[in-house]
């Protein structure tokens, strides 16, 4: 049985940086091997975790179609056919595998891939205790049930009061699609000293949220983010990842 972890906020509030986080601190508390889903077009969570994906699951689309145009697909059937290039599109690490959703490379909606990769993970996240999901903004790849069921639903936030007022948004949204979890999780990005958001308590009690993170402005965290580097580097001392710590020893 795997433990689903599901992260999510809007833009630009840290989603892949604490995925990532979550990811190299599972790992160092002995819980792997981690399945990484990168199902974010416009994110960066294989150079956040040090590997490069030069397959995802938009491109497996494409070629699967033009393949199959090609004739080259004879004797499987075009769900196989397509389940193949995406099962070849994972790549493999140290306490890690990670598949990327990436973009379409053509016209044409994600739906039929969506039905396809869902299946693929039901079967793949079967061999891993541990599973991170990283969303794109909102809530968009959990209303199309990429994934059943969420084990932990994290809902991410800076500090600043339209960030926060986002959590509340997004909780509402997820009662609304029937999300499926076992339990909530606030984190809150960019604490300053001990500058505690004043409406933060009134939000924990609207949501019924089990948890409340609090991660602090980190200059560490800031520059690898900028430089695009491999938060498997971080030191150990960085007082972010004792945050995170925390929370993984709850998993």
């Amino acid at each position: 049985m795997s433990t689903l972890i599901a992260v999510t906020g809007k833009g630009g509030v840290g989603k892949t940086t604490l995925s990532a986080l979550l990811v190299r601190q599972m790992i160092e508390n002995g819980k792997k091997p981690v399945l990484a889903i990168d199902a974010d077009p416009n994110s960066c969570l294989d150079a956040a975790l040090g590997v490069s994906v030069t397959n995802t699951v938009g491109g497996a689309r494409e070629e699967a179609k033009t393949e199959a145009q090609k004739g080259l697909s004879a004797g499987i059937s075009k769900q196989e056919f397509l389940r193949m290039k995406i099962e070849q599109s994972l790549v493999e690490a140290e306490g890690f595998d990670l598949i990327s959703m990436g973009r379409p490379e053509g016209a044409g909606c994600y739906c039929y891939a969506n039905n396809v990769l869902k299946s693929v993970i039901a079967e793949i996240s079967s061999q891993y205790p541990y599973v991170v999901l990283d969303n794109e903004a909102g809530l968009e790849n959990l209303s199309r049930r990429i994934v059943q069921k969420v084990d932990m639903l994290v809902l991410v936030s800076d500090a600043s009061n339209a960030g926060l007022k986002t959590l509340s948004r997004l909780h509402a949204l997820a009662d609304e699609m029937e999300i499926k979890y076992d339990r909530l999780v606030l984190v809150v990005n960019r604490i300053r000293g001990d500058r505690i958001p004043a409406q933060l308590a009134g939000i924990r009690e609207e949501t019924g949220a089990d948890e409340v993170v609090l991660l602090p402005e980190d200059d560490g965290i800031a520059g690898f983010a900028e430089e695009n580097k491999c938060f498997m580097q971080l030191p150990d001392s960085n007082a972010v990842l004792k945050e995170i710590n925390r929370l993984v020893a709850s998993i």
